[in-house]
Formats: C-alpha cells, structure tokens, sequence
C-alpha cells in the first residue's frame, strides 16, 4: 500500500513493496489527479466575466436588446415599435437604454430602464413631411451599471404619404 507523506519541501512516496512499478504506478496516479483537479478548477472559473467598467459579473448576468428588423413609416406620420430587454435569469440591474438616427425623430430616445420594471418598451417613430425618402438605421445600446454593454440596430424605411 502507498502513503504519501507532505513534507514542507518535497513529496516522498512510501510503499510497503519496494518495487519500481508500483512507485511508477502510484507516481502516475497523483500527477493524474493532480490534473483532474487542475482542470476542474479552470472550468469552474469560466462562469464569470471581468467587467470594462470594473468588477467580475457572472456570465449568466447578461442582457440583450430585442428590435424588430425593419419597419415603415409615412412622411409626416408616426408609429410605435416594441423595444424588448431580454435579462438572462440572474441580471438585476438597471440598464441605459439610448436609442439613435439622423434624419428622423425617435421619442424617448434615452430611458433608464430599471430592474423592475417591464422588459418591453414602446418607442414612438416620426418622420416629418420633409424627411426624405429613403432608408433610416436607428441604433440601440444598452449600458447596465455594470457589466457588458448590448447594441444591436433596425431600419426605417421612410415612404411617400
């Protein structure tokens, strides 16, 4: 049988049989478990991100923003869109939303959504009757008070009334 014995400078194996095999054998097994361990220690430190603004902030602790792909508006007429804050399970905290384009109003176009409130968000789209045709790329960035921010974007596409 082999004891191993932790001395404060070296590791010194013991076997009641002398045989080099044996030693070899029991030699393997601790570098094996050694690294085992090694390794499940690695992995269990991959569940947390390191914050641009500080901190550590678990990787289940993100967010992200749900826009629709494009939508329509008239020359001088409005509509709604639905903005979405999708939290993954165990993100609890308020996020900046900022919502930008050139050429069209957006209303809000900043709001503080905080972690209580309701995920989805109405945002009113307006196009003045002198807005010109075309298409608008409206962008939607989502800052928390810590963690990773979350941009995504959609088009407007401004038509004739």
């Amino acid at each position: 049988m082999a004891t191993l014995r932790l001395t404060p400078y070296r590791f010194r194996m013991t076997n009641t049989k002398t045989s080099p095999h044996n030693k070899q054998r029991d030699l393997k097994t601790l570098v094996a478990t050694f690294m085992a361990l090694t390794l499940l220690t690695a992995i269990g430190c991959r569940t947390t991100n390191v914050s641009s603004k500080g901190g550590v902030v678990a990787v289940n602790e993100e967010f992200s923003i749900t826009v629709p792909a494009s939508t329509t508006v008239k020359q001088g007429a409005d509509t709604t869109i639905t903005i979405a804050l999708n939290r993954g399970p165990y993100f609890k905290r308020d996020v900046e939303l900022k919502i930008k384009a050139e050429g069209i109003k957006l209303t809000p176009s900043s709001i503080l959504v905080k972690a209580s409130d309701k995920p989805d968000l109405q945002i009113q789209i307006t196009a003045t009757r002198e807005a010109a045709l075309g298409e608008y790329r409206v962008s939607v960035s989502g800052t928390p008070a810590t963690g990773k921010q979350a941009t995504t974007a959609f088009i407007v596409k401004v038509v004739a009334q």
